[in-house]
């Protein structure tokens, strides 16, 4: 199973998916605008199973994430909004909604600085709801009354956004970190240099050790001391 961002070619078969599995509906146009105006944020979940008889057969497309970023948000925070989200019967229990759910939040962080996401579910919804709450961590914010089209009440939603912050600042860090392996492996001189002895010795003394390298070890500090004792401060 392949996740990637949702394509323009792609936006016919993400329809069908959404027609055939959700009553809220959209015009291609529609769709067409996500992916043109936020193109990293829309994500598609491709079945690779099924080998192409030819190259213009169409992906199998068999779950979307459709994704925006809110343009005037009514408190001045830059934050996502999920617009849709499906996966066909066949392929749920796959967790293929929560690495589609994941992918997005994780580009909206990156590309655009999100601070937090939201998104609507009705209330009559209970899978939905479970995974948006129990599985990633949503938190129901307030009820928005006759939300849907059939007057149905919705769920508004939210989840902040930090911990995808947080976990791509330690990705940093650690890149910024090198590991260098240090093995001492001078001969011996003496009466243990003769052949075939220390050969234990060595072996017992032969030790490695891992040394970090960089920004770890506050390279700046050690230059400064360095030339400081070269002034003869």
């Amino acid at each position: 199973m392949d996740i990637r961002v949702l394509r323009p070619s792609d936006i016919p078969h993400v329809q069908t998916a959404n027609i055939t599995n959700l009553p809220e509906n959209y015009f291609c146009k529609y769709y067409l605008y996500h992916a043109l105006s936020w193109p990293q944020l829309s994500y598609v979940a491709v079945d690779s199973s099924r080998p192409q008889k030819t190259p213009y057969d169409p992906p199998r497309i068999v779950g979307y994430v459709l994704a925006k970023m809110e343009e005037d948000p009514p408190d001045g925070v830059q934050h996502g909004h999920i617009t849709s989200l499906s996966v066909m019967r066949t392929h749920r229990r796959l967790g293929l909604a929560e690495k589609l759910m994941k992918q997005s939040q994780r580009a909206m962080v990156e590309t655009f600085g999100a601070q937090y996401v939201s998104l609507h579910v009705r209330m009559s919804n209970v899978a939905a709801l479970r995974l948006y709450r129990d599985t990633l961590g949503f938190k129901i914010e307030k009820v928005e009354a006759k939300y849907y089209a059939d007057e149905e009440d919705a769920y508004s939603m939210k989840m902040d956004l930090g911990f995808i912050r947080e976990q791509a600042l330690d990705a940093e860090d650690e890149e910024g970190e090198e590991e260098v392996v240090v093995l001492d492996e001078g001969e011996e001189v003496g009466d243990a240099g003769k052949k075939g002895e220390g050969e234990a010795e060595k072996k017992k003394s032969g030790k490695k050790r891992k040394v970090k390298v960089g920004r770890g070890l506050g390279v700046g500090d050690l230059v400064e001391r360095n030339e400081a004792k070269e002034a003869g401060v």
